[in-house]
């Protein structure tokens, strides 16, 4: 296998700058041929209510042509609008949006150009497309913003942990919208490392597990005078039941479900201290401590994780090193070889909220990357990477 860097290509360009955020949905369709996109015209500041993002897709096959199907005001430099290729579906994307005092959705079919509005926003989407999770976008702009949508007020902001906010599920076919577990739910849950009981709390990062049972989230907290915050994350299923609390060591991060049962995560363990750790889900509320540690020594800082279909590598990159560089990667499971996928360099002014991380996203059939860069000069733009000769080639 050659040492060389595969070539990073460009599929958009100014005017506008341009991205997809987080790592964790589909970005480009069952054929391969379309990616989706997000343009803006402006950096280096928060998302005003008024400030709009258009939505667009881009075909592959056609010179990277840009066409837009939308727009929308629900959005954050992290994670966009929640735009993503339906599950299920060759023809449908979904995204985020406001309408008057209410976050909702919108679904639309790019063949026949059908488009319908849904009264929920959505985060994260089973895999027939059928039934959609979110939290409440007001807290978490009130608590973290960034990860929130500017534009409506936390009606709860002056309590810690409301009965009224939480998570809901979402039917995308008819609308309807449940509440399924609360943040005065998740405190009743012991923490065994500290005390929260004055601390503010919040949801974020939901995630369905594989074979659509289980629900992932990360439950923080802050408490008075405290800058950062503590994490834990927890599954439960499409009821709100059944709580496993599957690592409160307060310092989880970024995660992807291998499977059913197993989350790899970026977080805090006594066995290895800061690591990537593979953890069970148990289905029931006690926290596991047999993990096993992934890329030990290796794969040595947090990152955007997610498994190549097969689940025979992970993908991931970095934040900025000291020189600025945001590196990109391929792990190979089975004989702990790690594959330089490149450097890209973080320009001084993309630091904190408005960051573009390169948030490393697989094609369908994980023969390809795209990632989020602003190292080219141009502002933040989406580059293309071809890994077929990487993963195809004989590395043991």
């Amino acid at each position: 296998m050659t040492a060389k860097l595969p070539t990073v290509h460009p599929i958009t360009e100014p005017p506008g700058f341009h991205w997809f955020g987080y790592y964790d949905k589909f970005q480009v369709d069952p054929s391969g041929r379309f990616v989706l996109g997000m343009q803006v015209d402006f950096e280096h500041r928060s998302p005003r209510s008024e400030d709009i993002i258009r939505i667009g897709l881009i075909d592959l096959q056609d010179n990277n042509r840009w066409t837009e199907l939308g727009t929308s005001r629900a959005w954050g430099w992290q994670q966009g609008c929640m735009l993503q290729w339906l599950p299920g579906s060759e023809t449908k994307v979904i995204w985020n949006d406001r309408f008057g005092d209410h976050f909702g959705c919108h679904i639309l079919d790019i063949q026949t150009g059908e488009k319908r509005q849904l009264p929920g926003p959505i985060y994260t989407i089973t895999s027939d497309g059928k039934t959609a999770f979110f939290p409440d976008f007001r807290r978490i702009q009130h608590c973290r913003p960034g990860y929130g949508y500017a534009g409506i007020p936390d009606p709860n902001r002056d309590i810690l942990a409301p009965e009224n906010a939480g998570i809901w599920r979402i039917d995308l076919e008819s609308g309807e919208i449940n509440l399924i577990f609360s943040l005065a739910d998740v405190v009743k849950i012991p923490y065994p490392h500290g005390d929260f009981n004055k601390a503010t709390h919040w949801f974020n990062h939901l995630l369905v597990n594989t074979d659509d049972t289980r629900l992932e989230f990360l439950h923080r907290w802050r408490n008075p005078g405290q800058t950062g915050f503590d994490t834990r994350m927890l599954t439960i299923d499409f009821e709100g039941k059944n709580l496993h609390v599957v690592d409160d060591y307060g310092y989880t991060s970024h995660f992807i479900w291998r499977d059913p049962r197993h989350i790899l995560a970026w977080a805090w363990h006594p066995t290895h201290k800061d690591a990537f750790y593979l953890y069970e889900d148990r289905d029931q509320l006690k926290t596991a401590d047999d993990v096993e540690v992934v890329g030990l020594g290796i794969m040595t800082v947090n990152g955007h994780c997610t498994y190549l279909p097969g689940n025979k590598w992970i993908l991931n990159d970095t934040y900025p090193d000291e020189n600025n560089l945001q590196h990109l990667y391929l792990y190979h499971i089975s004989t702990g070889k790690r594959v330089e996928l490149g450097s890209f360099y973080a320009p001084p002014a993309y630091r904190g909220e408005w960051r573009c991380d390169l948030h490393p996203r697989a094609t369908r059939d994980g023969q390809f990357v795209l990632i989020d860069s602003a190292h080219a000069g141009t502002g933040r733009q989406m580059y293309i990477i071809d890994i077929r000769e990487i993963i195809g080639a004989d590395i043991g």
